[in-house]
């Protein structure tokens, strides 16, 4: 995960910038695959945000013992993860942490609900994704990327590839164009409030999963089913 370059896409005056950082894009080939030719070889499309600086230095994310983030440091620091583990790895981020995204690295990890990102020419296309993972560790980022190896009654041995990061530029079993990832893009991102239903087509994750926003944070959602991510502090809780 190297550094990316700033580019500007519209002019300062027009926009309030919340946070500034680097964006990653991670695909994931379907399983038993290793070549990708199109996006039909593609099972899932990651996006890994690290914010480096922005209105506020200091932004508040999920307690470090919730959720999968939990779940990861306790198994490091067992010798031997046990079953029964006090934290449970498939509920959502919940509690408070107050991180200083100017010294300290902060990564989400949003898995896309589809393959690729929204089509820039279709100005009404709405995608839905969720934050599968909020740390501060490079190491878990980097576990949540490998690949896997498995065995099924009915199938056999699987194997699940490790995610990879597609090139800037395109080559042969390289799906970047097909994913829609471009050098400068321009997305609106809403959160949806756990506490609503939805008749959309995402219906939300399940309510072990879903976020436990802070009091003030579930506040402004009010009784809206979606928000604008601001604060972004929104995005640093897994659900």
């Amino acid at each position: 995960m190297g550094h990316g370059q700033e580019h500007n896409i519209r002019d300062d005056a027009q926009v309030e910038i919340q946070e500034k950082g680097e964006i990653f894009f991670f695909y994931r080939p379907k399983v038993n695959k290793e070549e990708v030719h199109s996006v039909d070889d593609v099972q899932r499309l990651y996006i890994v945000l690290r914010p480096e600086t922005g209105e506020r230095a200091v932004e508040e994310k999920q307690d470090p013992h919730s959720g999968k983030e939990g779940a990861k440091s306790e198994s490091d620091e067992e010798e031997e993860p046990q079953t029964g583990s006090t934290t449970n790895q498939n509920e959502g981020g919940q509690g408070c942490q107050k991180v200083n995204i100017e010294e300290e690295p902060l990564f989400r990890f949003i898995v896309m609900g589809r393959k690729t990102l929204p089509d820039p020419s279709k100005k009404s296309q709405s995608f839905w994704g969720f934050v599968e993972l909020v740390t501060t560790k490079i190491e878990d980022v980097k576990d949540a990327l490998k690949g896997e190896e498995y065995d099924t009654s009915s199938r056999g041995h699987r194997h699940i590839p490790p995610a990879r990061a597609p090139k800037e530029e395109e080559e042969e079993n390289e799906p970047q164009e097909s994913l829609n990832i471009e050098r400068e893009g321009s997305f609106l991102i809403q959160i949806k409030n756990p506490s609503k239903a939805s008749n959309s087509e995402f219906k939300g994750l399940g309510n072990k999963r879903k976020a436990v926003f802070p009091a003030h944070l579930q506040g402004q959602l009010g009784k809206n089913k979606y928000h604008p991510a601001d604060p972004p502090d929104f995005l640093n809780y897994e659900g």
